[in-house]
């Protein structure tokens, strides 16, 4: 399979529609929900708008996305720094097993050792997943003790 050369860049308001329709085909896929396109659209829109609480990076070849993950930070105070979490993690199905992810984990990486504040990366996955959590922990990642506990408001 040839490579195909990948370019990785911070997302822009112009990407609001691409990436949500991303996270609207990755929750079909992972977990089978139906998100809303409207609420999604706006949940988006609204990081570019309030870029403290995070940041999308996207994957292009030849021009068009394939690919993209959101960045949003915690702050640990145990250990007086950041974390990044990885989610919204998306790449086209024509163009996985490729590298796209990959290549967006290495630019995370790299960034998030640039800046002294940033700890370490998170990312939380599906239970049954296990296609994104071999590539995972093929790039490193090592799973965790905890569980995700959650209640909707």
């Amino acid at each position: 399979m040839t490579q195909t050369p990948f370019s990785i860049r911070r997302a822009t308001a112009k990407d609001t529609t691409t990436l949500a329709h991303f996270n609207i085909a990755m929750a079909r896929e992972t977990e089978d929900h139906a998100l809303d396109a409207e609420t999604v659209q706006a949940g988006v829109a609204k990081l570019f708008d309030s870029p403290q609480h995070g940041f999308y990076l996207v994957v292009e070849s030849e021009g068009a996305v394939v690919g993209s993950l959101m960045i949003t930070h915690e702050w640990s105070d145990w250990r007086d720094g950041l974390w990044w979490w990885i989610q919204s993690v998306y790449v086209v199905p024509n163009f996985r097993r490729q590298g796209v992810f990959s290549a967006l984990y290495r630019e995370v990486t790299n960034l998030a050792r640039q800046d002294d504040r940033i700890c370490g990366l998170r990312l939380y996955v599906e239970k049954d997943n296990t296609n994104a959590q071999k590539v995972y922990a093929q790039l490193g990642m090592s799973e965790t003790p905890y569980r995700v506990y959650e209640q909707l408001f």
